[in-house]
């Protein structure tokens, strides 16, 4: 038996210990959060003794049971959550179809042009792109309060497309340029148009990477909190505004376990969503291998 034979054993062992390591480090944040999102705020924060954290004296002394689901009714019922949860749905569909129609249709075209101005165009929007989006939603603040636009969702889907759709640009059009001209041009001999083309050859080839882009879109538009809280008003909150507000009043006894559950019940649909679409992602950001 070799050197590095006799040393494999040891390195699986090694790989594998800081691989269950790593993945309950990066695991731990959500677990606790989970946890404590089932105990009154008196045990989850307790100063005392943290073990109270684990063993919920009063929570069981409140609510006859280590475990309650107060936080989740009080942010649900009482305070209205779900309309948050609604909201975010709303801002989060408008904003990923929005952004892939424009970014789809301009990726593409900007691929297919030969014209030196795509480069400088591109350059222009990764610069929009990387500054701080809080000094871009300054300028939209004085025509929205004199339109009587401030407050509405419409407003804040207009700012988040605009502030997304550089990336949304740079990703799409970065995907289609590895996609074969021949593609479209023998579509085009069978009799197809352009947009024909791009329909139904161009598309279907894409869609993993379609896929991807609409995901970090939406995650863009699900975690938003500067655009969302400086344009939204407090009936039209989404998720992460709202969760912030619950913070913001400390001083009431439950709020923070109203946050706590808020912040379990915004982070596991995430989960379940890049679950779902783990396959489509890995072949979205692999998709420079295509070949015709």
């Amino acid at each position: 038996m070799s050197r590095a034979q006799r040393k494999s054993p040891a390195l699986r062992i090694s790989l594998t210990l800081f691989l269950v390591i790593w993945l309950f480090m990066a695991a731990f944040p959500f677990l606790w959060t989970l946890w404590g999102s089932f105990k009154v705020e008196l045990d989850f924060f307790s100063i005392t003794d943290w073990t109270d954290a684990l063993t919920g004296p009063r929570t069981e002394a409140t609510y006859g049971s280590p475990f309650t689901g107060a936080g989740y009714e009080g942010a649900w019922i009482q305070e209205e959550f779900w309309r948050a949860a609604i909201n975010t749905t709303l801002v989060c569909i408008f904003v990923v179809c929005t952004s892939l129609t424009i970014g789809t249709l301009g990726g593409y075209a900007l691929s297919r042009s030969g014209n030196k101005y795509v480069f400088w165009l591109l350059i222009t929007a990764l610069i929009f792109r990387a500054m701080p989006p809080i000094t871009l939603v300054a300028g939209y603040l004085l025509p929205f309060f004199e339109w009587n636009l401030w407050g509405h969702l419409a407003t804040t889907v207009i700012v988040l497309v605009a502030i997304n759709q550089p990336f949304t640009l740079w990703m799409l059009h970065s995907f289609f340029t590895k996609i074969p001209k021949d593609l479209d041009e023998s579509a085009m001999v069978d009799g197809c148009t352009r947009f024909q083309a791009f329909r139904h050859v161009i598309i279907p080839v894409m869609w993993p990477g379609v896929i991807t882009t609409g995901l970090f879109s939406f995650l863009l538009a699900y975690n938003d909190f500067a655009v969302t809280a400086m344009l939204l008003s407090k009936e039209n909150q989404t998720m992460v505004p709202k969760i912030a507000s619950f913070l913001g009043t400390t001083q009431t006894e439950g709020n923070v376990m109203f946050a706590v559950a808020s912040v379990v019940s915004a982070t596991a649909p995430l989960f379940v969503l890049v679950l779902f679409f783990q396959r489509q992602i890995v072949s979205g950001l692999t998709a420079g291998a295509v070949k015709g």
